[in-house]
């Protein structure tokens, strides 16, 4: 077993014993991919919360903010940049209007589809917690040196490659 021996070690030798005839080391990754979901889950909700958000209303006004001036998109480019129903979308929209954090207007290049944008408000806020957010992350990463975390994000890459998920939301050059 590992120097520092974890709960999914104790969990893989516990069904080595039970079936020495199955191969349960994937148990070692997916195992500790749910557990460590669940903690980083936990330590980014405390900081959105801080700022009255959750993680969907962060991804929203995020995901405007990193799309550039004038911070606006359709709400079919929030749905594929944040990987969502249309049914969530309208209920994250609904949520940050109301909050006069976003607004959703006609389009100036086509009257018949609808824009969202980043208010003043909804700029200061995503302005106040990405720093905090960042701040959270380099913490949570904190226990891996930068040749570790590199070659962690690798292995993610290649899987996430290797499991078909190439396609992501369009970068703007």
């Amino acid at each position: 077993m590992a120097e520092h021996a974890d709960h999914v070690d104790r969990v893989v030798a516990q069904w080595g014993a039970e079936r020495p005839d199955l191969d349960v080391s994937p148990m070692e990754v997916f195992g500790r991919l749910k557990r460590l979901h669940r903690l980083v889950n936990t330590e980014l909700d405390r900081t959105f919360a801080r700022h009255g958000l959750d993680a969907a209303s962060f991804d929203v006004l995020a995901t405007l903010k990193r799309s550039g001036p004038p911070y606006r998109l359709t709400p079919s480019g929030l749905m594929q940049s944040a990987m969502v129903t249309s049914g969530a979308i309208t209920q994250r929209l609904d949520r940050l209007e109301a909050r006069g954090l976003v607004t959703r207007t006609r389009s100036d290049q086509d009257g018949r589809s609808r824009e969202v944008a980043l208010t003043p408000e909804g700029h200061a806020l995503i302005e106040r917690a990405l720093p905090d957010h960042l701040a959270t992350e380099h913490r949570l990463l904190s226990g891996l040196d930068d040749t570790r975390s590199a070659a962690l994000v690798d292995a993610m890459r290649e899987m996430l490659t290797a499991l078909g998920d190439t396609e992501g939301p369009p970068v703007r050059g």
